[in-house]
């Protein structure tokens, strides 16, 4: 089958890690789910072989079946699953997009864009390393930086207080119409709307 792209949602297996602000990727496809569940088609795919959940997703908004995933391998393992699905299904870099968690951006705020650095995400950099490029779609959910410094990995890997959970809640939306938008109208239109969106929501339009 030829699929229109791949969605990868970055972060951690396992309930022990559920719900903390590094599975930013996951709760942004378990969100896509919900939405094709209701509005389009979602068919689970057996990713056992890409060491990760798969399904193939349709939505109106898309040309074509997508696959959507959420690796297994750990987030600094990320690459090991990502390099061989793309192979696999015949999927260019270019053709990807990865969902994930962003230190620099602020909590709820979005960023969308192709290519460029990795800032230091393990799970970037594991997919740059394995793939040879950096060439792929990055859809960027803040999730801010700790209130003291050093403090990076209990921050990553802990969950939300009840304001930021709001917060990142509401993000959730504006990141699937983000990703809409990147599906119908390409990375111009999803990338001003993802900064757009930021303006509306602090301005309360």
């Amino acid at each position: 089958m030829n699929y229109a792209g791949l969605l990868v949602g970055l972060g951690n297996p396992g309930t022990r890690y559920a719900g903390t602000r590094h599975n930013s990727g996951f709760a942004f496809v378990e969100a896509l789910l919900r939405h094709a569940e209701q509005h389009g088609t979602v068919q689970e795919s057996n990713g056992a072989k890409f060491s990760c959940h798969l399904w193939r997703i349709t939505v109106p908004q898309a040309n074509g079946v997508w696959l959507a995933a959420k690796p297994l391998t750990f987030m600094n393992l990320s690459g090991h699953c990502v390099q061989p699905l793309l192979i696999w299904h015949k999927i260019m870099p270019d053709q990807m997009v990865v969902a994930h968690d962003e230190l620099d951006i602020p909590p709820g705020e979005l960023r969308f864009k192709f290519g460029g650095g990795n800032a230091g995400h393990n799970g970037l950099n594991s997919i740059t390393e394995l793939l040879g490029t950096a060439d792929f779609y990055r859809l960027r959910m803040g999730i801010g930086r700790p209130p003291h410094k050093g403090d990076v990995l209990n921050w990553v890997l802990g969950c939300a207080n009840s304001e930021e959970t709001a917060r990142l809640n509401a993000a959730l939306a504006r990141a699937l119409q983000t990703f809409f938008l990147f599906m119908d109208k390409g990375v111009r239109d999803a990338a001003n709307f993802a900064r757009r969106a930021v303006n509306d929501n602090k301005t309360g339009t």
